[in-house]
């Protein structure tokens, strides 16, 4: 039996078809089509039923090893349940705040007094990445698709793994920070696994960074000396490390490493430092 204000609903909407013209319907709403310029139905569309606000829903860009989110919003959601599921193989991964995968690291979140629903992925690795699908149990059953794309930031030491630096003269260590959806926050220089204090009695140590699409981050030593050979790494806070060997020799090898490469790659910067060295003096 149809109950009493379902017919009234029925009934209510044929009428509001018939006045405004079969011609125009275009959309479909629990059976019923509906035309884009009856704005006069929109009251009604609350009772059709279950629907993605996508105004909310968007793709994700997350890095490798850090902990992302796929978020949509079910409208008028009632008894149904919503599931994730991954287009690649077509994996059903939860069920309401159930996980329904081994992966433990998948997990839903739901916060009964909101109508959104999350896809909690921890650990993203570069495979996780691809098109996902937010469902709704309806008959049948309706979905709206995302894609998470996981991407690695590569670190570059520029004349790794070994340089030879004169003694005396200025180190420059030029570490690039490449595909990194934002700068890195915070990079870190680190000098035999010890943190690089700036402001130690040895002097002569600055850092430049310049933040953007490829963010450069620059170690100026001067006066380069002995006990300033050893293992150097940049350590970005969103981006793998990357180490280098320096050698202070006493004389000037053929595979010495100089300042030529520098200026070409990266000019601008190259007088900054250059600048940098003036004005701080040794």
């Amino acid at each position: 039996m149809i109950p009493f204000d379902g017919i009234f609903t029925k009934v209510t909407l044929i009428c509001l078809f018939a006045s405004t013209g079969w011609s125009r319907m275009k959309r479909h709403y629990n059976g019923y089509t509906v035309s884009d310029s009856d704005s006069e139905l929109e009251p009604l569309i609350i009772n059709r039923g279950p629907y993605f606000d996508t105004s909310v829903s968007k793709n994700v860009t997350a890095l490798v090893g850090k902990t992302t989110y796929l978020s949509c919003r079910v409208r008028n959601l009632g008894n149904r349940t919503v599931s994730w599921i991954r287009h690649r193989d077509l994996h059903l991964l939860t069920v309401g705040r159930f996980t329904y995968t081994s992966d433990q690291r998948f997990v839903s979140i739901h916060n009964p007094m909101t109508e959104d629903w999350t896809l909690q992925v921890r650990y993203p690795q570069r495979r996780d990445g691809g098109v996902y699908e937010c469902q709704v149990g309806t008959t049948p059953p309706i979905g709206h698709t995302m894609v998470l794309s996981v991407i690695e930031p590569i670190t570059t030491l520029l004349g790794g793994p070994e340089m030879y630096i004169n003694k005396g003269s200025t180190m420059n260590l030029t570490c690039i920070v490449k595909h990194s959806p934002e700068p890195p926050p915070t990079i870190y220089w680190a000098h035999n696994s010890q943190e690089i204090n700036y402001d130690s009695p040895r002097g002569g140590v600055n850092v430049i960074t310049e933040k953007g699409d490829n963010t450069v981050s620059y170690l100026l030593i001067q006066k380069a000396r002995d006990s300033d050979s050893g293992k150097y790494t940049c350590n970005p806070s969103n981006a793998n490390p990357k180490t280098l060997t320096v050698h202070v020799l006493n004389e000037h090898p053929a595979a010495m490493q100089h300042g030529g490469q520098l200026r070409l790659e990266y000019p601008f910067s190259a007088v900054l430092l250059s600048i940098l060295v003036a004005v701080v003096g040794p």
